[in-house]
């Protein structure tokens, strides 16, 4: 699933800046440091931004699961270990971008698959770079996900 991002207000939610304690919490804890707007955070580019719904298990070693959201910016120049969109001979998928020899190169993330083999005459698109990965930690009970 690709869908474009569409912006019409706001989304202001509290921020706390200090880190989050995964042991015994501390009282200064409750006190909020500010408000950020998801938006402004999440999406650098609103007419180069899209969401993109995860199919698959490929990228799983590298935190992005099955039905995971990405945001996807296609206005980026792709650098080296960038998660991207990418094109290969028209069909579209997930991969580790590799710039680090003579030739680029995809891999997958997922240590149970066979490694992804470019061929050598290869018609390769960078589409866009995964900015951000939303995955539900607790999927909503209307959420078809």
């Amino acid at each position: 699933m690709l869908a474009r991002l569409t912006i019409e207000a706001e989304i202001v939610v509290p921020l706390f800046q200090h880190g989050l304690c995964a042991g015994f919490p501390s009282p200064a804890d409750d006190f909020l440091d500010e408000a950020i707007d998801l938006t402004r955070l999440l999406v650098r580019n609103p007419p180069a931004t899209f969401l993109w719904k995860v199919d698959g298990h490929s990228m799983r070693d590298a935190g992005i699961y099955d039905k995971d959201l990405l945001i996807v910016d296609r206005s980026l120049a792709p650098r080296h270990g960038d998660v991207v969109v990418a094109t290969v001979h028209g069909e579209r998928s997930l991969k580790r971008l590799h710039l680090d020899g003579s030739r680029p190169r995809l891999s997958f993330e997922n240590r149970d698959m066979p490694a992804f083999e470019l061929p050598e005459i290869a018609e390769i698109e960078i589409w866009g770079v995964a900015l951000c990965n939303v995955h539900w930690l607790r999927v909503p009970a209307s959420s078809k996900r």
